[in-house]
């Protein structure tokens, strides 16, 4: 909704899940995450293309890329490599479907895309699964954006 129509308590409800949730799930699993292992982080597009309606989301999901470089800074003693995909849209249940079930929402974003299309839920778990090889260990404290190159 629009940044002056935004409530207290939709603000909190929005941090408690995107910036909160992230922050203390992820130091209390700490004990049980491997030294030398790693954390990926989800954030969005919507922190590089701004669109309205989207203040608080996009600004909390802009702390989670900050909160990735401070955290793969501190848990480097630990070689615990940490970073962040920043998908674009991706035709999934996020807001009501609209992305995967509104076929003018899906052609509008596909045109805004370089590669033509709305993305699907395995381009991103495909970048997941690399992250987690040791091929990807020297990847630490990055953003990467995965959007079929949305908004370019």
């Amino acid at each position: 909704m629009p940044f002056t129509d935004v409530t207290e308590e939709q603000m909190d409800a929005i941090y408690n899940i995107h910036y909160k949730g992230v922050f203390f799930l992820t130091q209390k699993s700490l004990p049980f995450i491997n030294d030398g292992g790693g954390i990926i982080n989800i954030s969005s597009g919507l922190t590089r293309i701004t669109m309205p309606g989207s203040s608080v989301y996009g600004s909390f999901k802009t702390a989670v890329e900050s909160l990735t470089r401070y955290m793969a800074k501190e848990l480097g003693s630990r070689k615990i490599r940490v970073n962040v995909i920043a998908p674009g849209a991706i035709e999934t249940d996020f807001g009501g479907g609209r992305t995967r079930d509104n076929k003018e929402i899906n052609a509008h974003i596909a045109g805004l895309t370089a590669l033509g299309r709305v993305g699907l839920p395995d381009d991103i778990g495909g970048v997941v699964s690399f992250l987690c090889t040791p091929e990807a260990y020297w990847i630490n404290a990055q953003r990467i954006e995965v959007s079929g190159g949305q908004g370019i």
